[in-house]
């Protein structure tokens, strides 16, 4: 898709923008112990994007890495702290993105939920979206 793309995003406070070129996979909600203190909140709401796809158009300078274990790089803005995307060297062709950056509509509602056995435990969940440990 040259010169178009189906969603774009921005951190808090604008400073790095991107466009995703292409679809986004399945959103999910993720409980694990890491997501939970990478958005200092109960869940990360994720969604696999073709690295390919995923491109910053604006304040890539701004973008800081963490690796918060072995081959798992999370990228934010350094400016404000909002999580953009997180990459594994395992899987090169794949970011996860992180949908509250986005600034376009989510095209579907997530599916599940990942790692609820690390959930919050003050966190219940209440829909009836499938649940894997």
């Amino acid at each position: 898709m040259t010169g178009a793309f189906m969603h774009k995003g921005s951190c808090l406070c604008g400073t790095v923008k991107y466009e995703v070129r292409g679809k986004l996979g399945p959103a999910i909600y993720c409980h694990c112990s890491r997501c939970r203190k990478a958005t200092a909140t109960s869940f990360a709401t994720n969604a696999p994007v073709a690295t390919n796809d995923f491109v910053i158009i604006e304040g890539e300078s701004a973008l800081k890495a963490f690796v918060s274990s072995p081959g798992v790089h999370r990228l934010f803005c350094s400016n404000c702290g909002s999580p953009i995307i997180s990459r594994r060297d395992a899987m090169p062709d794949v970011v996860r993105l992180r949908l509250g950056t986005l600034d376009t509509p989510l095209p579907a509602p997530p599916t599940a939920h990942y790692f609820v056995a690390s959930k919050a435990e003050w966190y219940e969940i209440h829909d009836e979206l499938p649940q894997f440990a």
